[in-house]
């Protein structure tokens, strides 16, 4: 069933939709903790870091790309989690906020979903595809390391345009940079309210990601796919 007749171009969110961490973020934090003499469990790792997140102010709506590509707001959050699992100030811990700012773009770290290659090929020989997504430059070299960055047309990540979902600007780059219609753009994402709402909000059509219950090969049930790529 073709629900999207009009669409010209698709974004996809990246984390949730493309890829995961098989391990979680305190494992991680742990792997460079323990370099630095720092002993904490990742259980504790983990519950500090969500707590951090939740309370974390909303990265500055710029308009243009953010100072250093939003690693002072990382860092801030990091220390907020050693506050909060109450590590000695003696931990040097610039040094470890750059080890674990460079943890992330290492191979390994990351996965992609297992039918998200195939997905997106798919895709890619009817439609120009692109990232929509709260990120920073990172994610180039994350993408790049996991195989699929070239398959992209446009990126649109927050940190560059200095906006996040929900905000409609970010939606509004995206258009501009695809040279599309509200109407002519879908995008695919997991998030409810960044998502779903707000690129509703913003006129996209929008393919509601609900895993596990459903996964990207659902897209292409609905998308139509002529076989070759339409003109952007």
């Amino acid at each position: 069933m073709n629900q999207y007749p009009e669409m010209r171009v698709v974004f996809f969110d990246a984390f949730g939709t493309l890829l995961h961490l098989p391990r979680s973020v305190g494992y991680h934090y742990r792997e460079v903790a323990l370099r630095h003499g720092l002993d904490i469990a990742v259980e504790t790792l983990d519950s500090a870091f969500v707590k951090a997140w939740k309370s974390a102010p909303a990265p500055l709506l710029t308009r243009r790309p953010r100072p250093d590509d939003d690693r002072g707001w990382w860092q801030s959050l990091v220390n907020q989690v050693l506050d909060t699992c109450n590590a000695p100030q003696t931990i040097p811990r610039e040094e470890l906020f750059t080890e674990l700012y460079h943890e992330f773009i290492q191979p390994g770290v990351w996965e992609l979903y297992p039918e998200v290659l195939e997905v997106l090929e798919q895709v890619r020989a009817s439609y120009p595809i692109g990232i929509l997504s709260n990120f920073d430059g990172r994610l180039r070299v994350i993408l790049e390391g996991l195989g699929i960055a070239s398959l992209f047309d446009h990126w649109v990540i927050s940190s560059e345009v200095g906006a996040d979902k929900p905000e409609p600007y970010i939606f509004e780059c995206a258009l501009k940079l695809a040279g599309v219609a509200p109407a002519e753009a879908l995008h695919v994402g997991d998030d409810p309210v960044g998502d779903w709402d707000a690129a509703a909000a913003a006129g996209f059509h929008v393919f509601r990601l609900d895993r596990p219950q459903h996964s990207l090969r659902d897209l292409l049930t609905v998308l139509p796919l002529p076989g070759s790529r339409m003109s952007a």
